[in-house]
């Protein structure tokens, strides 16, 4: 039986392993050796106690592995790949890190890995329909809208979020690179917001965010943009934390001790945004992208409305970024995906038939993309 490491046992962590161990001898690890208890408790799935933040101990953790999943904050997620890829290990990676992935794809190659990154919702499944799609048109525009939200909106921020508060305020501080008339342009985080309606939730609130990432430079489409959705409201009352300081990570002296303010404001929201163990939250998006096939323009339109499962206690958010890096892992598993190097998910859509598996793989878990073509 092969044998899979996740790294991170998060609620996107702890679901890719709950996943994967019906098919393959999974380890989790992670600092918090309670969380980890549980998780075996409950599956067959063997556990590591281990501070991640030591990159040192990640090779030898991960040495005689098959594949590598790294679940992990943001701001570990770069060196984390590193590590992993010097190991030699095949990996697909699901850490939002600011650091451009490319600049360890000569590292990759050399160790003849297979480096999977972004591999999410978004950046993730929208990368993959990109790839998908290139292959037999010509894209002009490409827009995504994607959100994760609580059913239940409670005051005051009407938000809860399934990763780690830190990486949902990186996700409001960096600026968002958009591609405009075949130029890449910047925006700030939080900027144009806009209202659109999207069935079965109703008006919600769009904003610029960071989340072409690989596409600004694996492709050639001249329009195209991607923003973060959250109930009307939430984007104004980011931007007032944000413009007071409130996610600095420049040091101020409070009563003579020094404190970086981003990270009391995580302390203080983490309560506040933590998912409930069994709340109900749904991921909604929709990708639109325009161009030409032959003779003929077409627009395709891909919706998605996710919810919480009651039967596996499994939220939104993990279903549909974490068992979209399962299926990638499958594929380099089974021998699907075998090109080396780092491949974000748009080089996966664009071979064979790895878009079709993907989607074949969320659909067994009821995750479903509804496909619109409209001939224009």
């Amino acid at each position: 039986m092969k044998k899979i490491m996740v790294l991170g046992a998060g609620l996107v962590g702890r679901a890719m392993a709950i996943d994967l161990c019906r098919d393959y001898e999974v380890t989790s690890v992670d600092i918090h050796a309670d969380t980890l208890l549980k998780l075996a408790q409950e599956h067959p799935i063997r556990t590591v106690t281990a501070d991640l933040a030591q990159f040192e101990t990640i090779g030898p953790l991960v040495s005689g592995q098959d594949l590598v999943i790294g679940a992990l904050p943001g701001f570990m997620g770069c060196k984390t790949l590193e590590a992993v890829i010097s190991a030699g290990v095949n990996c697909v990676d699901i850490s939002f890190f600011p650091e451009d992935p490319f600049s360890l794809d000569a590292l990759a190659r050399a160790r003849g890995v297979t480096a999977v990154t972004d591999c999410g919702v978004a950046p993730g499944m929208s990368n993959l329909i990109i790839g998908h799609h290139q292959r037999s048109m010509q894209i002009d525009s490409f827009e995504c809208l994607v959100g994760g939200l609580p059913q239940t909106r409670t005051w005051p921020f009407e938000y809860k979020a399934p990763f780690s508060p830190l990486d949902v305020i990186e996700e409001y501080l960096r600026p968002a690179r958009l591609v405009e008339n075949g130029r890449i342009v910047t925006r700030p985080a939080l900027s144009e917001p806009e209202l659109v309606n999207l069935a079965p939730v109703g008006t919600l609130e769009a904003f610029n965010t960071d989340g072409l990432r690989t596409l600004l430079t694996t492709t050639k489409i001249p329009e195209m943009r991607e923003k973060t959705m959250r109930y009307p409201g939430h984007c104004q009352l980011m931007k007032i934390l944000r413009e007071s300081g409130f996610f600095s990570d420049e040091p101020i002296s409070v009563q003579g001790v020094m404190v970086a303010p981003r990270a009391l404001t995580s302390r203080l929201l983490l309560p506040l945004w933590q998912l409930g163990e069994e709340e109900h939250e749904f991921t909604i998006m929709r990708i639109t992208l325009e161009g030409r096939a032959g003779e003929r323009r077409l627009r395709h339109i891909y919706h998605l409305y996710d919810t919480y499962d009651p039967a596996t206690r499994t939220s939104s958010m993990a279903r549909t970024t974490g068992y979209t890096a399962t299926a990638a892992a499958r594929l380099i598993l089974n021998g699907h995906f075998v090109r080396k190097g780092i491949c974000p998910p748009e080089y996966i859509g664009g071979e064979g038939e790895c878009f079709e598996r993907i989607m074949a793989d969320l659909a067994g878990r009821r995750v479903r993309y509804v496909h619109e073509e409209i001939v224009l």
